[in-house]
């Protein structure tokens, strides 16, 4: 009986080693592909180093951005990329007065609002927008060109409250109009770029929220 018992336990601990090799092997070919590795990997940057992103690369970014799947393929996006540190501080200025909640001036070596980012790519769509599906096309892009920078060795940010600020602030009409956005157009997004000045580890993630519908 305990010869049999034995022989069990080596069978199930090997059965348990060949489980754990395979699942091992799995995760390694995951992270050999790289799609996968770059989607896996990805993190919102919010610190950034000073040195400056080679507009190769912003451009490359962005491209990808405009490859991203959308409603009918109408492609009814604009995409504006901004690098003048100028740019920032003025607006980073105008924010700390108008709006100093939204930004985090407390951080150490704070430089502007975007996270001290030396670049950001600005996302604009129709204004009218009933059914919502031109601001899912705009998430597309955006999903895109974080990606696109992770692969590059870019971080990146999706930013709300630049955008929010300047659509409601006349102070920064200035600025929204240097982008150049056709008429009728909102500005949606603001993605900061840059390198990153971390790496922060990965958020916990509910897997469980994943089902298959079975007959």
């Amino acid at each position: 009986m305990f010869a049999y018992m034995n022989k069990l336990h080596l069978i199930v601990l090997s059965l348990c080693a060949l489980v754990s090799c395979a699942q091992g092997k799995n995760e390694n070919a995951d992270m050999e592909n790289p799609v996968i590795e770059a989607i896996m990997s990805r993190r919102s940057i919010r610190h950034y180093t000073d040195q400056p992103v080679e507009r190769e690369k912003l451009l490359k970014i962005a491209q990808c951005g405009v490859n991203a799947p959308n409603a009918m393929n109408k492609q009814e996006w604009e995409v504006r990329i901004v690098d003048s540190q100028e740019y920032f501080t003025d607006l980073t200025e105008l924010m700390k007065k108008k709006m100093p909640q939204m930004i985090r001036t407390d951080e150490p070596g704070f430089r502007n609002a975007f996270r001290n980012a030396t670049a950001a790519i600005f996302i604009a769509s129709p204004a009218d927008d009933p059914s919502g599906m031109l601001l899912q096309n705009v998430g597309l892009m955006s999903e895109n060109i974080c990606l696109a920078a992770q692969s590059l060795g870019l971080g990146t940010c999706i930013m709300g409250s630049p955008a929010m600020y300047m659509n409601s602030d006349p102070a920064a009409k200035p600025y929204l109009d240097k982008l150049g956005f056709s008429e009728g157009y909102r500005l949606q997004i603001v993605i900061a770029v840059g390198y990153p000045d971390e790496a922060p580890e990965a958020k916990p993630r509910d897997y469980s929220k994943i089902k298959f519908v079975e007959n």
